[in-house]
């Protein structure tokens, strides 16, 4: 699949302020500064569709994406920032929570998860939440041009190591980078598949 348009079509905090037409949605998600943003921005072909920062916890809404006048590419805010009150954890956290429980429209939720380090206590949580409310997910492994191929390979085994203690099977995974591209069309073309399904 080849994105050839993308509209920002509306923020939203509670999943009842979503854009009203209704079409199938695919969310992304991840700690802050994981490179969601800049994912985003490569899979669109559009450097300044969603706003990157070197700040992290710079999303505090939903964000929704018209792709191709056929579905929506959702931004999440990102989970697990230390630096923000526990006050603003927890309102993004229900921000969070309320979409993935809630949108009925969500076909599939892709978790980013940095490549360069082991997959954290804080991610672990989460994706076993995910398995708990039954919701679909895929992950995808961000910054994979930061390291050589067989550091990355190595990491990469021993993060699929630490998913199998908590995991029967895996779900499918994407290596990627913003900065080489690697990972767009495998991703483009497994929405597309799903899409081909519905």
């Amino acid at each position: 699949m080849k994105i050839s348009e993308a509209v920002f079509a509306g923020s939203s905090t509670r999943v009842s302020q979503k854009p009203k037409r209704k079409l199938p949605e695919f969310a992304f998600i991840g700690r802050s500064n994981v490179g969601k943003s800049s994912l985003i921005n490569t899979l669109c072909g559009n450097r300044k569709l969603a706003m990157t920062s070197s700040t992290p916890g710079k999303t505090k809404v939903v964000n929704h994406f018209l792709i191709n006048d056929s579905w929506y590419l959702v931004d999440l805010p990102g989970y697990g920032y230390a630096r923000m009150g526990q006050k603003g954890r927890d309102e993004l956290a229900a921000v969070i929570r309320d979409y993935i429980r809630n949108s009925e429209e969500m076909v599939l939720l892709f978790v980013l998860i940095d490549s360069r380090h082991d997959i954290g206590r804080i991610d672990l949580d989460f994706l076993a939440e995910l398995g708990e409310n039954g919701v679909p997910f895929a992950l995808i492994m961000t910054k994979c041009d930061k390291q050589g191929p067989n550091v990355l390979a190595a990491q990469l085994a021993r993060d699929r190591g630490i998913l199998l203690e908590q995991w029967e099977e895996l779900p499918p995974v994407f290596c990627t980078s913003s900065l080489d591209g690697r990972g767009k069309e495998e991703i483009l073309d497994y929405i597309d598949g799903i899409l081909q399904t519905l």
